[in-house]
């Protein structure tokens, strides 16, 4: 299954609490419209760029990037510990 990342950037000296905080609410989200196999958490970019990011399905792409207007988004990979 192709999954894709949308991502939120935040920058500036509160790059990092910022981004967790919208990781909840991603996850919150997630939760509450029963999305399945989904990824929430954050990236440091660099000491003043953090991002949130949601993983979903590649199929759920359009509708949730309409729902919930993320900065930008690429294709997951994963990691070699995941089953894709």
């Amino acid at each position: 299954m192709e999954r894709i990342k949308l991502i939120w950037d935040f920058r500036g000296p509160n790059a990092e609490p910022i981004a967790t905080h919208h990781a909840k609410h991603l996850q919150e989200f997630a939760e509450t419209e029963g999305l399945q196999d989904t990824i929430c958490d954050t990236e440091k970019v660099n000491d003043l760029h953090y991002i949130a990011y949601l993983v979903v399905a590649k199929n759920m792409m359009d509708e949730l990037r309409i729902r919930l207007k993320p900065n930008r988004g690429q294709l997951y990979r994963g990691t070699s510990n995941e089953n894709n």
